[in-house]
């Protein structure tokens, strides 16, 4: 599995807003997987964000492992899969994060200003991709 830093074309996937699936996992070991939005962040690092009621905050709690999948929205086909661990878990103070996110992916603010949110960063520790990123 390649490691960092990602080449160019790999990036450029990854600051695009395409479909994610994001992998915790539970208790007793099985894995979780969910939608999500990501963010990749300057420093390689990818943002997550979930609101506060969400099982899989639990799950990163206890271990911090985690999985990302990005899928070319252009291209199911082409993908590229994150392994890493979550370096921290931190309140979402102001919805910063979220509004990020969400203008990211839907061109405006996040709408729920009501439900506390937390923030999480996935340090990449290894990478691989498939079609036009293998």
């Amino acid at each position: 599995m390649p490691t960092l830093p990602f080449p160019d074309d790999v990036r450029a996937l990854l600051r695009k807003p395409n479909p994610a699936v994001v992998a915790t996992l539970r208790s007793d070991g099985a894995p979780v997987t969910v939608a999500t939005w990501y963010l990749l962040e300057d420093d390689d690092r990818v943002l997550v964000n979930m609101d506060d009621t969400r099982v899989r905050l639990q799950h990163l709690r206890r271990d911090p492992r985690v999985s990302l999948t990005v899928t070319d929205a252009d291209d199911w086909y082409t993908h590229v899969s994150i392994v890493g661990r979550i370096d921290g878990l931190t309140p979402d103070e102001g919805l910063v994060d979220i509004d990020r996110l969400s203008t990211h992916y839907a061109g405006r603010p996040y709408p729920d200003r009501e439900s506390p949110r937390t923030s999480a960063r996935i340090v990449v520790e290894r990478w691989h991709g498939w079609g036009a990123h293998r």
